[in-house]
């Protein structure tokens, strides 16, 4: 049996609602739940807004179109990210401008963001990558500074913080994903998160195919069918109240990995958290740091030869054929190259643990 890298926890409450919202008849995008699940979930993260969306790429590009990002505008992205908050901003022609990784977050860097600031940027899209918040205090200086906006792309991090704040609330907008492998799941399923009334309500407009909110039926914007179901957002209500149980159980994890595989250090970096964040630990992730020693793929494919999954990290965007750049950005592809990603369950036991982390230390010291 192979020990997988992630598995939704679906239990009795979640059946209870959504078997209710099947009975209710209100089984599309019109339903109690919706509402139930956006004001929860906006609570959750200390701000008055929150959309759902039909997934957290929907999420990011409806956050891209309210900020009146256009052809020609800039946004500045990490290089280190899922593919989506790239393709977020060429879907309204924007140009996505790639920054390096800080080696001790794995997230962007922002002393080189500076560096980027054109007069052509319109926005910054921290990603708070793999459960570890994005140091945000620069970042949110150069927004002041060129009054330019920020979202956060929080799709790995729900529940992280950055000095006691939840991430969703650090910038203009965030953009969450609640697909199956999440730390709360929808199965698909994202929403976006604000203090902005009118950004709220022009996000509302266009996820409902800009349809007037004074009149049915009256499209005055070309808008999106971007919407969730009630089936999907009774799904997310039950799941939302268990999350600090799921975020206790993610601590316990990393807390028992990093007890296995402390010995391996320096040769293994083991997954961040600084002073002033909380890690939620979305996956376990880990990068190998000896250069001469055995390689990222050679140990994934040990793993599944002991039927163990694992994923590596995501290939920096700035190298993609589409996205191409020519730049060099040594943290970010040091990270690609030699991160990966290990099974992340809460119903991981210490026993599997144990044999995860003895067959890694096995391959890496033999």
């Amino acid at each position: 049996m192979i020990i997988p890298i992630a598995e939704p926890v679906i239990g009795e409450e979640e059946k209870a609602l959504v078997l209710e919202g099947l009975a209710s008849g209100w089984i599309s995008s019109i339903g109690k739940y919706i509402k139930e699940f956006e004001e929860n979930f906006a609570e959750y993260c200390q701000v008055k807004y929150g959309i759902t969306t039909s997934n957290g790429t929907t999420a990011l590009h409806l956050a891209v179109i309210a900020a009146d990002i256009g052809p020609g505008d800039e946004v500045i992205i990490p290089s280190l990210t899922f593919v989506a908050t790239a393709n977020a901003v060429k879907y309204v022609g924007g140009k996505p401008i790639f920054v390096d990784s800080e080696m001790d977050t794995w997230n962007i860097d922002p002393e080189k963001v500076k560096e980027k600031i054109t007069r052509r940027t319109k926005a910054i899209i921290p990603v708070h990558l793999y459960g570890h918040p994005v140091n945000m205090e620069i970042i949110l200086s150069i927004a002041r500074k060129y009054g330019i906006k920020i979202i956060e792309d929080a799709a790995e991090s729900h529940g992280a913080e950055y000095r006691g704040r939840k991430v969703g609330g650090l910038g203009d907008m965030a953009c969450f994903s609640f697909f199956g492998n999440k730390i709360i799941t929808t199965g698909e399923g994202g929403m976006i998160v604000t203090n902005n009334k009118s950004l709220a309500e022009k996000i509302r407009m266009l996820r409902d195919h800009g349809m007037s909110k004074r009149r049915k039926y009256y499209y005055p914007k070309i808008g999106f069918n971007y919407r969730m179901t009630n089936l999907q957002a009774a799904l997310g209500v039950a799941q939302l109240r268990k999350i600090d149980f799921i975020l206790q159980r993610k601590k316990e994890i990393a807390f028992s990995y990093n007890k296995h595989l402390r010995f391996l250090v320096p040769d293994v970096i083991l997954p961040p958290e600084k002073s002033w964040a909380k890690n939620v630990f979305w996956m376990y992730s880990l990068t190998l740091n000896n250069k001469k020693g055995i390689k990222r793929d050679v140990l994934m494919k040990r793993l599944k030869e002991k039927g163990i999954d694992s994923r590596p990290f995501f290939f920096p965007i700035h190298k993609l054929p589409q996205y191409r750049s020519g730049e060099n950005l040594p943290v970010a592809e040091f990270l690609a190259e030699n991160g990966l990603n290990l099974p992340s369950s809460i119903n991981l036991s210490d026993e599997k643990i144990k044999y995860i982390c003895d067959t890694i230390i096995s391959t890496l010291r033999p």
